[in-house]
């Protein structure tokens, strides 16, 4: 990457401050375009879904994964549940979602608590292993609570083979007019769903495969306690990237975990972080980390900055950080600060390997929370920083009641925010569409068939904040 007129700033810079220039470019098709990164994590994405609570659950991980990105599980998470939820996830099926799935006996209360948990908002009634009928919000409208799902569930299916072809499966579900296509193995029983735009990405997007052919998961422990036995129960667990996290990554605690995890010679990536400096990215590596993650203070859930006067424009942090990594062989993630596609963007033609995103997958039917409604009935789900002292909370529940009080005292971070669903795109699914289109055209602006293209081949001005607001649509006229 170069600054258009070989000019550098010397002052730092948030992604808002800059601008990419069009380039000559021999690409045909954004389709054209290869996303996959080159971190070792065998994503076919530059996305990684942040390791936090109210974000990274397994059907997050899941989804992600079956589009190509990586899910980072959160530290607070016991051993035993990230155990379940990583061998959960590399058993999904690698086209198909899981569905949601209900007895005939059971309620029409019991659907509606757990229909709002996908984007396709439906649920799958089983018998035996096999498929009955299909329940949708619609047909549990105005009816008693109480009443049983077989009788109120569509009995009119459309089934597929499990081997069926994604456009056979979409022209089916097509013609009749369904919203879901179930599909089943030759025995009858149900392997999984699929929907009409659901057919559509699995022939857009790879799915992030381990060696052995199953969905990719990473998860994040601390760098206080025993960080060695934290780090080999989640390597047996079966992750395929390791993420020692703390707030501030360029301190003795955390160069010796990542001492303490380099020591195992685990077989996986390990990423560390947050530093914001060459300095700090050049402390990690030596210390044993692949990839380091960039980014004190600029996420949407964070009060550092506000709370401490500490951190740094984000696009200048990559930038620099990035440059220190590849010297070194090593990589970089983008942590935070990422709001619209042309942010992500701008992240990779930095130099990141990867960008990392929270609070904006919080407002989608995938992310762990609840689905509640503000008093108009828009729907929302509860979001916190995990410094926050609801995290913080969580993550001394074991401590004495005047430690954790004592702890609580000294939290950072929004410990309680709203994120709303967009109602064209509920889904981390409609997110991740977005994000990739807009990358991919940015390619394509840029004439890179790939991200080392991008980064290689960008060019990228500086803008007064007039010159960011020209750029946005206007949604009524003026």
């Amino acid at each position: 990457m170069r600054f258009l007129h070989d000019s550098k700033p010397p002052w730092d810079l948030t992604y808002d401050d800059v601008f990419m220039v069009p380039q000559h470019s021999g690409i045909a098709s954004r389709f054209d375009v290869d996303l996959s990164t080159s971190d070792g994590t065998g994503a076919t994405l530059p996305l990684v879904v942040s390791n936090m609570t109210a974000i990274a659950g397994k059907r997050m991980a899941e989804t992600v994964a079956r589009r190509g990105g990586l899910t980072v599980i959160p530290q607070d998470i016991p051993a035993a549940v990230v155990r379940e939820v990583v061998a959960w996830v590399k058993s999904r099926h690698l086209v198909f979602d899981t569905a949601i799935e209900l007895a005939p006996h059971q309620t029409v209360g019991e659907a509606l608590s757990l229909i709002p948990k996908r984007s396709h908002r439906a649920a799958v009634v089983v018998s035996e292993g096999k498929p009955v009928g299909v329940v949708t919000e619609e047909d549990c409208f105005e009816v008693d609570r109480f009443s049983q799902v077989k009788d109120v569930m569509t009995r009119r299916m459309v089934t597929i083979a499990a081997d069926a072809d994604p456009r056979e499966a979409f022209d089916a579900i097509d013609s009749a007019r369904e919203r879901i296509a179930v599909a089943v193995s030759q025995g009858g029983d149900l392997v999984g769903i699929l929907t009409r735009i659901g057919a559509l990405r699995s022939t857009l997007y790879s799915p992030a495969l381990d060696t052995h052919g199953r969905l990719r998961i990473a998860a994040a422990l601390g760098v206080n306690g025993d960080v060695a036995g934290k780090a080999s129960a989640l390597l047996e667990a079966g992750v395929d990237c390791l993420v020692v996290d703390t707030a501030h990554g360029h301190q003795d605690r955390m160069l010796e975990a990542l001492r303490a995890v380099r020591a195992l010679s685990p077989e996986v990536p390990v990423a560390a972080g947050n530093i914001v400096s060459a300095e700090g990215t050049r402390a990690l590596v030596q210390a044993g980390a692949d990839i380091v993650k960039v980014g004190v203070g600029p996420g949407a859930m964070c009060t550092t900055r506000m709370m401490t006067g500490v951190g740094r424009p984000q696009f200048s942090a990559v930038l620099e950080c990035a440059a220190a990594a590849r010297d070194l062989g090593k990589h970089v993630w983008a942590d935070g600060g990422v709001r619209h596609p042309r942010d992500v963007a701008l992240a990779l033609a930095a130099g990141a390997a990867s960008v990392m995103i929270g609070s904006w997958f919080a407002g989608t039917h995938e992310s762990p929370g609840d689905l509640l409604h503000d008093a108009d009935g828009r729907p929302f789900k509860v979001s916190f920083g995990m410094a926050s002292a609801r995290a913080v909370a969580n993550r001394t529940s074991s401590e004495s009641a005047f430690d954790r009080a004592r702890k609580a005292l000294y939290e950072e971070g929004i410990s309680s925010s709203r994120m709303y669903l967009d109602p064209a795109s509920p889904g981390v699914e409609d997110l991740l569409d977005e994000i990739c289109s807009g990358v991919r055209s940015s390619c394509t602006y840029a004439g890179a068939g790939s991200l080392e293209e991008l980064h290689a081949r960008a060019v990228v001005g500086i803008q007064s904040a007039a010159g960011f607001h020209e750029g946005r649509p206007l949604a009524t006229s003026w």
